[in-house]
């Protein structure tokens, strides 16, 4: 099955790490977030990748190629302007219903995320269905009993609060919904809320982290130490 990979942004909030490079090219323990995921995938049976890819494209296309020392076939949609998430999408649209298993829908990934959690499990056939995880709070806990500090919890994650984990399963139907230029997030994911055509499965217990600041690079470098040891 076909997976996406938004990897055009501009990556403005990581300047000046984004001024020569792209944000996918940015290294966790010397290894650019794109080539994590792509081993990523791979561990699931997931070999077939489209990349969509812009700002400073040629970074990401010299590094992986077509994926064939990394064990997967890969191929690259270019956008000359930024389109926004689902615009870029939409651009990709013959050469993903023109691929392989096309009747079975399709994954999308941000290019910017880290995680170890299975998309496989959220591929039902004709479904549109979002992976979601637990808010992790910035901030430490403090726990009390009456007026005593009874413990101190160091950025839990919140059970009952969900986020976007940036990894999609998409049937053909999508397309439907896609902008020529403006985001996914903003423009198709709240008319599919609309139609009742959204599903969403929750991963409680698995990593993810999204890349967004230099605080993000530094705590998953050590992270992933422990989260990919065993890879």
């Amino acid at each position: 099955m076909i997976t996406v990979i938004l990897a055009g942004g501009l990556g403005k909030r990581l300047r000046p790490l984004t001024s020569d490079r792209p944000k996918p090219m940015i290294q966790i323990n010397n290894i650019p977030i794109i080539e994590l995921q792509v081993n990523w995938l791979k561990k699931f049976g997931m070999k077939d990748v489209i990349l969509l890819v812009g700002h400073l494209k040629e970074k990401i296309k010299h590094h992986l190629a077509d994926g064939k020392k990394f064990g997967v076939n890969i191929s690259y949609i270019e956008e000359n302007v930024p389109l926004g998430t689902g615009g870029a999408l939409k651009n990709a649209k013959n050469q993903i219903v023109h691929s392989r298993n096309r009747d079975t829908g399709f994954f999308v990934i941000n290019g910017d995320i880290l995680t170890d959690l299975d998309p496989s499990t959220i591929s039902e056939k004709g479904s549109m269905t979002l992976a979601l995880v637990p808010l992790k709070s910035t901030f430490g806990i403090v726990e009390t009993n009456g007026d005593l500090v009874s413990k101190f919890v160091e950025k839990p994650s919140i059970k009952d609060m969900w986020v976007n984990a940036g990894v999609y399963h998409f049937s053909n139907e999508i397309f439907d919904y896609l902008p020529d230029k403006g985001n996914l997030e903003t423009v198709t994911l709240p008319m599919l809320v609309d139609k009742r055509r959204l599903k969403a499965k929750k991963f409680s217990y698995n990593y993810w982290r999204s890349i967004d600041s230099q605080k993000d690079i530094e705590e998953a470098s050590k992270e992933i130490q422990q989260v990919f040891k065993n890879d």
